[in-house]
């Protein structure tokens, strides 16, 4: 039977980098257990849709996330990114 989440790639990869802004792609993919080139296209669409944005630092890039940004779902376009954000970056006890 194949493993399912209730979370996309695209939403634990935005977590990642909220949570460290200078991840690199690589560190991403094996946290996530997707390719590296998966990463990549998975962070181009959230720069193409405005929920991160990326500046160069040196060798390395830093992200920032745009945490007022609406999710893209129907059923939530009412709701902040940032919203999800806390939620996912969440620590029990």
């Amino acid at each position: 039977m194949p493993e399912w989440t209730f979370v996309t790639n695209h939403a634990v990869v935005l977590s990642i980098i909220n949570q460290h802004p200078r991840v690199p792609a690589r560190e991403i993919a094996q946290v996530v257990g997707i390719t590296e080139r998966a990463v990549r296209k998975i962070i181009a669409d959230l720069e193409a849709g405005g929920y991160i944005t990326k500046k160069k630092e040196g060798r390395r890039v830093r992200y920032t996330v745009n945490q007022e940004m609406k999710l893209r779902h129907k059923t939530q376009r009412d709701k902040a990114v940032g919203n999800l954000l806390a939620v996912l970056e969440w620590k029990g006890d």
